[in-house]
């Protein structure tokens, strides 16, 4: 139960993986630093221009994926990006990985090598391959929402859950809703008839199992 507006039924989610750059430059005074300097923050600020500028959070809806810079800090010297990757689909989810390594092959041939790194790491899947095979939970879970006046509606999430991680260990672990609104931010909240009506269901769920 970690889902969001009341009614929605969650198995598809992101795929995801965290990225972290580190560049480094070479600093000499600037008064004679031409043809040798190599500014480290200027190179990661390359590296962004690299990506797609229509591939952000602020850019993207439904099953399109992204990627959104978190973290920054440089010097002339020494400069680090964090990044998450993003995409429901695995073969784009491949290929934004693949660009990363795309873009720090191309830095090093104008810079030299070891200018710049990405250390890749995958978080979770896309829990939808491994729920399709036990479709029963979801159509358990829609018999629940409709036994307590809820009409379901399955939605992918932009994001992931537990049950994403869970599904992949081998535990098939569909989203529920919560029936909240505005996660992650000041004015997040849940109304107490969606309470009440997830409580329903929960019950409801576990009556269904049982028989």
């Amino acid at each position: 139960v970690d889902g969001e507006e009341l009614s929605e039924i969650n198995y598809e989610t992101f795929n995801a993986a965290s990225a972290k750059w580190e560049v480094n430059g070479f600093n000499i005074h600037p008064g004679s630093a031409k043809n040798m300097m190599i500014n480290a923050s200027l190179v990661a600020m390359e590296i962004n221009s690299m990506l797609p500028s229509g591939d952000t959070p602020a850019h993207t809806e439904g099953y399109e994926g992204f990627f959104h810079l978190t973290d920054m800090s440089g010097t002339v010297e020494k400069a680090m990006l964090s990044y998450i990757i993003r995409d429901h689909d695995r073969e784009r989810f491949e290929e934004k990985k693949a660009l990363f390594a795309d873009c720090a092959a191309r830095l090093d041939e104008i810079y030299g090598n070891g200018t710049a790194e990405a250390q890749i790491n995958d978080s979770y899947y896309n829990m939808k391959e491994k729920i399709l095979p036990h479709f029963h939970l979801i159509e358990r879970a829609e018999n629940a929402f409709r036994a307590n006046g809820v009409e379901p509606q399955c939605v992918p999430i932009r994001g992931g859950t537990d049950g994403a991680r869970l599904s992949w260990d081998g535990l098939p672990c569909p989203n529920l809703s919560t029936g909240g609104y505005n996660y992650h931010g000041v004015r997040e909240w849940i109304p107490a008839d969606s309470l009440e009506a997830m409580t329903n269901v929960l019950v409801t769920l576990t009556e269904i199992f049982a028989e």
